[in-house]
């Protein structure tokens, strides 16, 4: 039996609210604050951005057991189910719905060239899998921990192959210029630093509790550094959200149906294919979910704090708490429908 949710995970939806509230109110009232802010950079990577993303990215790599990777051929089905819906069905309908909504359904309301910045959002998104937040999407359906820890292992090791030449193949198909340089940095930035610094430490805890224990005293650290990044982030958009509010009505919609399109699609084949609950509702809820932190900081990376590409990459953190939770809700209602096993 897992522990009970600690007080952060049963009232996630309200500090993230709060913390949308508070950057863009504090952007409003300081705009000179997050001027200086954005303006702490280097080779395009913001520096105030990158810390806080690493303090939440790295209590999670530590967490990752990549021994776990000889488990994978117990049981395949949830993983298959995972790895197939990802990688090679999320990043492609992602994009997809971008385009007909950015460039077909919205084209009387969206200027070409804004156009193009929100379909890079919202690619870089689609080609991001969650890492960080899976723990506590599993966590909240009562998954299997094991297993959800395999799954994440397995999605680091392809992310870190995969992520940029699946966003500069999507990029290139939708004629979007692709900054290799900055692209590749930013992978290594966010994803290998963070995932050796893991391991590493991993390898000088040794034991297994000496892992857990460590991981606990980091955890506030996580959190913090997530609600930060948050006001951070509307902080830096909050004068084009309250100034443009149909904006991201806009490139919410396309978010939202790749959401549930994307866990029906998981979910469904779950159930097809018989796969215990505590197994399929994480492997849907993983390829719902999105990782975040690396895609706003790719985008802040390519085109810029101020750009639409960064905007529609924080429109999706605004999405992405209700809709979870309320796909954690209806997983939980439908557990009787799986095998238990």
């Amino acid at each position: 039996m897992q522990e009970p949710l600690g007080t952060f995970e049963r009232w996630l939806s309200l500090w993230v609210a709060l913390c949308i509230g508070a950057g863009i109110g504090l952007g409003a009232l300081a705009p000179g604050l997050f001027q200086a802010l954005a303006a702490l950079e280097y080779a395009r990577v913001n520096l105030v951005v990158a810390v806080l993303i690493w303090v939440m990215i790295y209590p999670m790599m530590v967490a990752v057991d990549f021994s776990s990777l000889r488990r994978i051929g117990d049981k395949p089905k949830g993983l298959i189910i995972t790895l197939v819906v990802n990688w090679l069905v999320k990043p492609f309908t992602m994009a997809a719905l971008g385009v007909l909504f950015f460039e077909v359904v919205f084209a009387d309301l969206i200027a070409p060239a804004d156009a193009q910045q929100y379909l890079a959002g919202v690619i870089l998104l689609g080609a991001a899998p969650c890492t960080a937040m899976v723990f506590v999407w599993s966590q909240l359906v009562r998954g299997d921990p094991t297993y959800t820890l395999v799954q994440v292992s397995v999605n680091d090791a392809v992310m870190v192959l995969a992520f940029a030449p699946i966003v500069a193949l999507l990029l290139g198909v939708t004629s979007i210029p692709v900054p290799w340089e900055t692209l590749l940095l930013s992978v290594l930035l966010y994803v290998v630093v963070p995932l050796a610094a893991g391991i590493a430490t991993r390898v000088a805890l040794r034991e297994a509790a000496a892992v857990e224990a460590f991981t606990a005293r980091l955890k506030p650290a996580g959190v913090l550094g997530l609600l930060a990044t948050v006001v951070l982030l509307f902080g830096f958009q909050g004068g084009v959200i309250l100034a443009q509010p149909l904006v991201i009505l806009l490139i919410a919609v396309p978010l939202l149906l790749q959401s549930y399109g994307i866990f029906a699609v998981a979910y469904v084949w779950a159930y097809l294919w018989r796969v215990p609950f505590r197994i399929a509702a994480p492997c849907a809820l993983i390829g719902t979910s999105n990782f975040f932190e690396l895609s706003v900081a790719v985008a802040i990376s390519l085109f810029g704090l101020n750009s639409g590409a960064a905007l529609a990459t924080v429109v999706g953190v605004l999405v992405e708490v209700p809709v979870m939770l309320s796909l954690v809700a209806i997983a939980n209602r439908t557990r009787d429908r799986f095998p238990a096993g």
